[in-house]
């Protein structure tokens, strides 16, 4: 842990891990001021964060996630309002706050206290607390809107009966989060995961089956095949989602929320003019207008916490930098929620 103190007098310091250079050196612990803050017209006293996927590159240095430098680290946060000159939030109120920019060209959730636009911030829904709001953090989040998509183009469990609604990644943070909820919302769900020792877990969560990874990711890729699944979320990307859309049902859709797999489409386009697949795309940076809360509403209900419990370890900000790159190595199951305030 960096040296915080600050002589008598002088303002006081707290701990944030800091990307320096924008060379890929890894992010570092330091003591900052909350002169060193960017600029917002609320201040959170930051209890909590979480570690994602984005988070784990930024951190360290694999990707160019960071805008510009020095930046505080994490694209999440969760506290308590310190200071506000924003109308529609007080002193005290408990926040949470995902995407839009932290921690790539806006100071981060890594660090003691932020300082963010009040728009920016959804008040704490009833039925969550800011650590178990850190727990669902981006992953939670994407897998929402990825959920909401979905029923947007008329996807629901009502009108579903075979083929299951497929989830890939699934032992992932946004996988298991969309198995949980979309099983507790009465959906069947197939778990797709390159870990085969997980299965039990995603059992747990509530996938009827499990697949294998390389079903989807190896072997030859036809422009359409057997119709398998109903919908899709993917957190993959690449010769997965391509091998996804192409077994989707007619009608039906597939929600596209990552890129792990690869950024590129190797797809043609049968599976949306000789079926009517839907591709849609999922934006948790900055979702449409109204989303962020809907989400947040929805995540406090159509969510277990005993799942959501299950899944989740917690972590002090001094080891985010090693746990970074284990999960970049698919060794982090589920959600890693970050303890800043302690």
């Amino acid at each position: 842990m960096p040296d915080i103190s600050a002589p008598p007098g002088a303002p006081a310091r707290f701990p944030a891990l800091l990307a320096a250079e924008p060379d890929g050196t890894p992010a570092r612990l330091v003591g900052l001021e909350e002169a060193d803050l960017d600029e917002g017209d609320v201040t959170v006293a930051i209890a909590w964060s979480s570690l994602n996927y984005k988070d784990a590159l930024a951190v360290t240095g694999r990707a160019p996630v960071v805008r510009r430098f020095p930046m505080v680290c994490g694209i999440d946060l969760a506290g308590r309002v310190t200071a506000s000159t924003h109308p529609g939030l007080s002193l005290g109120d408990e926040v949470v706050v995902v995407g839009c920019g932290l921690g790539e060209n806006h100071t981060g959730g890594y660090a003691g206290l932020a300082r963010v636009p009040g728009s920016w911030c959804v008040r704490l829904p009833p039925g969550l607390d800011l650590r178990r709001s850190m727990a669902i953090g981006t992953a939670g989040f994407t897998a929402m809107l990825a959920v909401l998509a979905l029923e947007r183009v008329g996807i629901s469990p009502e009108g579903l009966a075979e083929p299951p609604v497929l989830v890939t990644g699934a032992a992932g943070g946004v996988g298991s989060i969309a198995v949980a909820v979309l099983a507790r919302l009465g959906y069947r769900v197939a778990a797709s995961t390159g870990r085969p020792g997980e299965a039990a877990y995603l059992r747990r969560l509530g996938a009827s089956e499990v697949l294998q990874r390389a079903e989807l990711a190896d072997g030859p890729r036809r422009s359409l095949g057997d119709e398998r699944f109903s919908a899709a979320i993917d957190v993959v990307g690449g010769e997965t989602l391509a091998n996804v859309l192409s077994q989707v049902r007619r009608d039906g859709a597939v929600a596209a929320c990552g890129l792990a797999g690869g950024g590129e489409l190797p797809a043609s386009v049968y599976p949306f003019v000789l079926r009517g697949v839907t591709l849609a795309g999922v934006n948790s940076t900055w979702p449409p207008p109204g989303w962020r809360e809907r989400a947040w509403q929805r995540l406090a209900t159509d969510l277990p916490a005993e799942l959501l419990d299950e899944m989740t370890v917690v972590e002090p900000l001094s080891r985010v930098p090693e746990l970074a790159g284990a999960l970049l190595s698919g060794a982090v199951r589920g959600r890693v929620v970050v303890e800043v305030a302690g």
